[in-house]
C-alpha cells in the first residue's frame, strides 16, 4: 500500500507543476521550454524546427545512453589536439579562436565535441556494414560541385561592423542603409593568412555583397563584417585537397545513415508534444 501511495505522489509531482516548464516529452523524458527558447535563439529557426532539432538530439542520447556509448575526458582532450594541430594553432590560440569565430566557451567547445564523438560511435553500431572510400569519380565530382570550398583569397576587402549590442547589429544587417549610434564602421583589407584558419574559413564562406554571422568580438561585445571584394582568388589543385574531399564525402554517408535510422526511430518512438513558445 505504501509504494502505491509513492507512486501516486511521484505521479503527482511529474505532471502538476513542473508541466509548465515542460515543451516535448521523448519516451517520458522532457524537453523544456527554455531548450527551445535557447535553440530557436541561437539557430535562428522556428518553434517547430528547434523542437525537432531538440527532439533529434534527445533521440540521439536516449539511444546512445541504451547502447552504453560514453566519451572519456582523454578522448575530448585528444580530439581538441587534433582540431588545434590540423589548424596549425596551439590549444590556447584555437580555444581562443573558437571563442572569438563561434561565441564557444571551453566547456561549451568540449560539450560539442563530446556529442560528436558520440555521433561517431553511435553510427558505428547501428551501421550494418563497412562504408568504403570513395572512388576517385566521386572525389572528382564532388570537388566540382564544390569548387568554391577550395578557392581561397589572398586578402579579403571588408567593412566591419562593431556594436556591444547583438540587437544593433541584426538592425544594421537588415537595414544597411540605416544609421545606428552604437555601430562603429570601418574599411579594411585582411589577410587570409594573417588571420586564424576559422575566421578565414568563415570569411571565405561569406559572398561578396553581404555581411557574415555576426560573432563575438572577445571584448565583450560583438561584430560582423561587411564583403566588399576577395583579392586574387586562388583554386587549390584536387590532388592536394583529396583527402580532404575523402572526409567531407564519408561524412555526408554517415549522416544520411543515421538521418535514415533516426527517421524511422521517431516514427515508432513515444513523443508527446505539449506546448511551444
Amino acid at each position: 500500500m505504501r509504494s502505491i501511495t509513492l507512486s501516486a505522489l511521484l505521479a503527482t509531482f511529474l505532471w502538476s507543476a513542473p508541466i509548465g516548464g515542460v515543451a516535448v516529452l521523448v519516451k517520458n523524458t522532457p524537453i523544456t521550454l527554455y531548450e527551445v527558447q535557447q535553440e530557436m535563439k541561437q539557430s535562428g529557426t522556428s518553434a517547430n524546427q528547434s523542437a525537432d532539432t531538440l527532439i533529434r538530439k534527445k533521440l540521439e542520447q536516449l539511444e546512445a545512453t541504451e547502447k552504453k556509448i560514453i566519451v572519456s575526458s582523454a578522448e575530448i582532450n585528444e580530439e581538441l589536439e587534433r582540431m588545434a594541430a590540423q589548424n596549425k594553432l596551439t590549444m590556447e590560440q584555437f580555444l581562443n579562436a573558437m571563442q572569438t569565430v563561434r561565441g564557444l566557451s571551453e566547456k561549451d567547445l568540449k560539450a560539442k565535441v563530446e556529442e560528436s564523438i558520440k555521433g561517431q560511435k553511435l553510427y558505428s553500431s547501428i551501421a550494418f556494414s563497412k562504408m568504403g572510400q570513395p572512388t576517385a569519380e566521386e572525389e572528382t565530382e564532388y570537388y566540382q560541385l564544390h569548387i568554391d570550398e577550395f578557392s581561397r583569397p589572398e586578402s579579403f576587402e571588408v567593412t566591419t561592423y562593431v556594436s556591444p549590442s547583438q540587437e544593433a547589429l541584426v538592425a544594421k544587417i537588415a537595414d544597411p542603409m540605416r544609421h545606428i549610434e552604437s555601430i562603429e564602421s570601418k574599411d579594411e583589407t585582411i589577410p587570409f593568412g594573417k588571420i586564424n584558419p576559422q575566421l578565414a574559413q568563415l570569411l571565405n564562406k561569406t559572398a561578396n555583397g553581404s555581411f557574415s554571422p555576426i560573432l563575438p568580438n572577445g571584448k565583450n561585445g560583438f561584430m560582423s563584417f561587411y564583403m566588399r571584394d576577395k583579392l586574387n582568388v586562388v583554386t587549390e589543385n584536387i590532388d592536394a585537397v583529396r583527402p580532404q574531399i575523402a572526409n567531407a564525402i564519408v561524412g555526408e554517408k554517415r549522416n544520411q545513415v543515421l538521418n535514415d535510422y533516426f527517421t524511422r526511430l521517431r516514427l515508432s518512438a513515444d513523443i508527446k508534444v505539449l506546448r511551444l513558445p
